[in-house]
């Protein structure tokens, strides 16, 4: 049986203690490291450790784990990422995805489902539930949509409104017309699907715009 060599980064400790703990009850799973954050990860990749997986945290000090992925990637490394992390936002999950993690675990996810991502990961598949899924690609159509839906104009008039200018204010600044700006700010409700400011500004900012 091929062992499944793993190295833990996360920077609190009694967390990597406890995932070392509950790992090591499987005989095909060996924790061959456990450390703090993403430069002592690096000096372990650097060197000629055996490594498969990393169960890797996003928030840690020194180095987080978006920069580590991009390493990884950079490096060319056969390690395989597996983010661990408390963040169950699309954002975070469609980042990690696209930066090479093979698959994204919450923090309170259970023994069963971290030792069959682990071992589907091994055999190089990937691995996101259907919640973590589902909040991707949630977050990812919303983007694809957000990111031509608006001119670049408008776009502009937005970022301004955002900042509290009034109607009069961005037409100065812009050095056209208020009905221009009227005509704008009327064209960015409708195609965002908003009544008025506040609910622009929420929508705006959920979806990445400002």
């Amino acid at each position: 049986m091929n062992e499944i060599k793993i190295v833990i980064a996360d920077d609190h400790e009694l967390f990597r203690k406890g995932l070392a703990e509950l790992l090591r009850k499987h005989d095909d799973i060996k924790i061959v490291r456990s450390l703090a954050d993403g430069i002592e990860f690096m000096d372990v990749l650097r060197s000629a450790l055996e490594i498969d997986i990393v169960l890797l945290d996003i928030t840690m000090p020194k180095m987080d784990g978006f920069q580590v992925l991009k390493e990884i990637k950079t490096l060319k490394s056969n390690i395989k990422p597996i983010v661990i992390s408390m963040h169950s936002d699309g954002n975070y999950i469609a980042k990690c995805a696209k930066s090479g993690a093979y698959g994204y675990l919450l923090k309170n996810t259970d023994e069963d489902e971290l030792t069959l991502a682990i071992r589907s990961v091994s055999k190089g598949k990937k691995y996101f539930s259907a919640e973590i899924s589902e909040k991707m690609i949630n977050f990812m159509s919303t983007q694809s949509v957000s990111e031509d839906i608006l001119s670049n104009k408008e776009t502009e008039v937005l970022g301004l409104i955002s900042e509290g200018l009034t109607t009069k204010e961005i037409a100065a600044k812009l050095f056209v017309s208020s009905r221009t700006i009227e005509t704008h700010r009327a064209n960015i409700l409708k195609k965002l699907e908003v009544k008025n400011t506040a609910e622009l500004i929420k929508k705006a900012a959920k979806i990445n715009l400002i």
